[in-house]
């Protein structure tokens, strides 16, 4: 073999094994339960006030969000999901890996786990009657439609799983699916990473009242 030969031979060897490592799936991370309560409490504020709270009127953002809480996932308007993740685009959350089988929605293994992380933490009192978004993403693997339908049925099953076995509140938990819209990986487009569902607290306490 020439010296060009070995040269062109070793430059397509480092070629493909960058190409495997930008493919490459991630090893799923588990997150825990304190982690999760950390991430997604609201900010500490000092109150200058004395006696009881001021009752005002609900913002713009709390009324849209009020409207969302009885619709499931595949419901929403593209509008509508346009405009849920500007009113979230700022508030505390956190991205969980969810290692699920091709086109799947069901939850298996690191996206049990993380699931129930995430079910414990929200029953926590720090966070009662707080609103959440469940949000589904996918990574780039696919059609449009088929990642946004898919999204929004991950999305729910993980929403399903937190009021049946955590007892949460369905009507404070939106779900949404955003298909492969907004990967978290852009450089690796099907990275695991990428497939993943985010939890984010809208800071908008659901009471009776409301």
């Amino acid at each position: 073999m020439t010296t060009f030969s070995k040269l062109s031979h070793g430059v397509i060897g480092l070629m493909a094994v960058a190409f495997l490592a930008s493919v490459a799936p991630v090893q799923a991370q588990q997150v825990t339960e304190d982690e999760i309560l950390k991430a997604l409490s609201p900010p500490k504020t000092r109150s200058l006030s004395i006696g009881a709270p001021t009752r005002v009127a609900p913002s713009g953002d709390e009324v849209f969000v009020d409207t969302l809480r009885n619709k499931s996932s595949r419901d929403l308007s593209a509008s509508a999901r346009e405009k849920l993740k500007t009113v979230a685009a700022d508030k505390p959350a956190i991205d969980l890996v969810m290692e699920f089988d091709f086109r799947s929605d069901a939850l298996r293994g690191e996206a049990l786990r993380n699931a129930d992380a995430l079910g414990k933490a929200l029953s926590k009192p720090e966070l009662a009657n707080q609103t959440f978004v469940i949000a589904g993403h996918t990574d780039a693997k696919g059609s449009d439609a088929a990642n946004q339908t898919l999204s929004e049925r991950r999305a729910e099953a993980v929403k399903r799983y937190l009021v049946a076995t955590y007892k949460l509140p369905a009507e404070n938990l939106i779900a949404v699916g955003y298909g492969k819209t907004k990967l978290k990986n852009q450089a690796a487009p099907f990275a695991m990473e990428n497939r993943r569902v985010q939890a984010v607290n809208l800071l908008q306490v659901k009471t009776a009242a409301r």
